[in-house]
């Protein structure tokens, strides 16, 4: 059984919100579930209890342009898996949504019958994706990974840390606090990120570091953050 305590589910819809809490409770009894209707309200329930295991989030919400609710959560909260509940289903859609850190995609017409094995799936540290709507990432997925640890390998070890602390969600000045640097380091730290990274923003940062699993993140920390 999968170890599970706390559901946060994240739809705007109330009936396919309480759905949602339904199929957690039939599969997972003892499990907790919380509603919420948008991603600000989501983020704040995060802030307050980060005990939270799980998210089930529907892309299309009020406040949010289409992947910007994941990125969010993926940015503020990396070590939460997402799992996104959506009623748009098409494979460049998955692709996208696992490209930019979702654990898992599952089409609400398949039910609450299958709610439980995304879930469990996810919950073991696997990626979910329905038969029939394999992303087109999911089969370079092992070339993708050996791509983005070899640019992680181009920083140096402070370079990691600024960007492991940016995926905590911590901005320049409380990543300096932390290392004992000047802000102004830290900015040309962040810099340099970017540059290794071939990316444009620190988001788009984050992004690349939540392509790799934990497994794989502490197995770099380990090796280069003695």
């Amino acid at each position: 059984m999968t170890d599970l305590s706390q559901v946060l589910i994240i739809d705007d819809h109330p009936l396919f919100r309480e759905a949602l809490s339904s199929a957690v409770s039939l599969a997972y009894p003892t499990v907790r579930s919380r509603e919420v209707s948008n991603v600000e309200d989501a983020i704040s329930v995060l802030e307050s209890d980060r005990d939270y295991d799980i998210a089930l989030l529907d892309l299309n919400i009020p406040g949010v342009s289409g992947f910007e609710g994941l990125l969010k959560l993926r940015t503020l909260h990396p070590r939460l898996p997402v799992l996104v509940v959506s009623g748009l289903e098409n494979e460049q859609i998955v692709d996208e949504a696992i490209t930019y850190g979702a654990a898992g995609f599952l089409p609400k017409s398949l039910g609450r019958d299958v709610l439980a094995t995304a879930i469990d799936a996810v919950m073991a540290g696997d990626v979910y994706v329905p038969e029939g709507l394999e992303s087109q990432g999911s089969s370079d997925s092992a070339a993708a990974k050996s791509d983005i640890i070899e640019r992680l390998l181009s920083l140096t070890p402070q370079q990691l840390r600024v960007l492991f602390m940016l995926r905590e969600g911590l901005l320049n000045k409380q990543i300096a606090y932390e290392l004992d640097v000047g802000a102004t380091t830290v900015k040309k730290h962040v810099s340099e990120i970017l540059r290794k990274l071939h990316v444009h923003s620190r988001t788009q940062a984050v992004i690349e570091v939540s392509k790799l699993d934990q497994d794989e993140l502490f197995d770099m920390e380990k090796r280069f953050l003695k």
